[in-house]
């Protein structure tokens, strides 16, 4: 067998952009790993053409794989795809599942029992496959798989309002279509858990409620971390230890979320974020920049032509936009969590860090609300506001350096 330096692995799928698989295997072992984005008709021909050791299968082809190779391990036959592609000593190609591994994982993980319990499965694909196994062998009372022209379907999905569990297998809310959820929440009353097998955002539009309503909850970074180590093993032939799960998800966790920095005008944002920024090797963003940039105008004066309420639409937009992506520092004007809005949008890809301040050390100069308001009760009003937006409050004391490195280590811990 070649030396794990020599070989060549790789995802096949469409789309690709979103995948931290790369990333993952980086931490696994020294292999090569590459995302190889293909049309359908090109599967087949790829599989048989052994440019590749070893392959990883995602969306939409872990079906269109099957008929190409020699060997399906029981596992993979009995759920109906194929995520891992390798091959056997003389030559065939074999198929297994690694997410049933890591679908289970994540159950634990989250501590979702599904035991005796009534499963809604969101999806008919792939994906949704290994969830009604794994939840039928771990002894659901009933699975109902909800699709979109199945015989149960979202249009007459409250005839499941009873369910236990709701587990999502589609791509609904996925990146770049962050915010969108599948269905809402409110009408299953009875619910104990919610799975959703997305990891980009890391939570999404369905997880953020479920933890709005109480609702015990996971997101599908912690499966794709565990069905990833798992295939990596069928690539190798060698047995990685449990533990490197929680360890390599912590790293992917820390390197793909955003660091959302939010506080009073004049806090440090901009200072300690581009330091931050520096530190991590990460690119920077400035929200009141960036408005500034894209309309052409200061902040004085689209509050002056606009009133505030033109200028949150417009902080709202470009939020929006750079709070779905991965791996930024991302500095927030000091009235972005007035909108509620803005808070969800900040809670689905990053870690949120109120830097807080003395208020007698606060500038005003340039900054509307802070001139036209008493400061005191302005940090007041809007306290509750960056307390319930953050992950981490963080107390500034002293010299940009080491308020920046001071928040670095703070963020390590989670």
């Amino acid at each position: 067998m070649k030396k794990t330096s020599e070989m060549k692995c790789g995802l096949i799928g469409k789309p690709l952009g979103h995948s931290y698989s790369p990333l993952i295997h980086s931490y696994l072992d020294d292999y090569e790993y590459k995302l190889i984005e293909l049309d359908e008709n090109e599967v087949g021909s790829f599989i048989k053409s052994d440019k590749y050791d070893a392959l990883n299968v995602t969306i939409p082809y872990k079906k269109t794989v099957m008929p190409f190779l020699d060997v399906i391990s029981p596992e993979a036959e009995r759920i109906g795809s194929v995520n891992t592609v390798t091959h056997l000593p003389d030559g065939r190609l074999k198929g297994d599942n690694t997410d049933y591994y890591g679908f289970s994982y994540m159950l634990d993980k989250g501590k979702i029992d599904v035991s005796g319990k009534k499963v809604l499965v969101l999806g008919s694909g792939g994906a949704s496959m290994t969830a009604r196994t794994v939840v039928a062998d771990r002894g659901a009372r009933e699975v109902v798989i909800i699709s979109r022209r199945g015989e149960d379907n979202y249009d007459n999905i409250d005839r499941h309002a009873d369910c236990d569990i709701i587990v999502n297998t589609t791509p609904v809310g996925m990146y770049p279509n962050n915010g969108i959820s599948p269905v809402s929440l409110g009408r299953f009353p009875k619910l104990s858990g919610v799975v959703d097998m997305i990891y980009n955002p890391s939570k999404t539009a369905l997880i953020l409620e479920a933890e709005e309503r109480g609702i015990p909850c996971i997101s599908g970074l912690c499966m794709l971390v565990a069905q990833a180590k798992a295939a990596s093993e069928f690539f190798t032939g060698e047995k990685i230890e449990d533990g490197k799960i929680d360890e390599i998800t912590a790293h992917i966790s820390f390197d793909t979320k955003n660091i959302m920095l939010i506080g009073m005008p004049g806090v440090g944002k901009t200072t300690n974020g581009r330091l931050i920024a520096q530190k991590l090797r990460r690119d920077f963003v400035d929200i009141d920049n960036e408005i500034v940039k894209r309309s052409g105008k200061s902040i004085p004066d689209i509050f002056a032509e606009q009133g505030e309420g033109g200028f949150r639409d417009i902080e709202h937009s470009v939020l929006e936009e750079f709070s779905r992506r991965s791996g930024l520092v991302i500095s927030c004007g000091g009235g972005t969590v007035t909108r509620s809005d803005n808070i969800k949008l900040m809670k689905q890809n990053s870690t949120v860090v109120f830097m807080k301040r003395d208020i007698a050390s606060l500038p005003k100069d340039g900054r509307p609300l802070s001139q036209a308001n008493d400061l005191g009760e302005l940090c007041k009003k809007r306290l509750p506001m960056y307390l319930s937006a953050a992950d981490i409050v963080f107390e500034m004391d002293g010299s940009p350096e080491k308020n920046s490195r001071g928040i670095i280590d703070k963020l390590k811990t989670l």
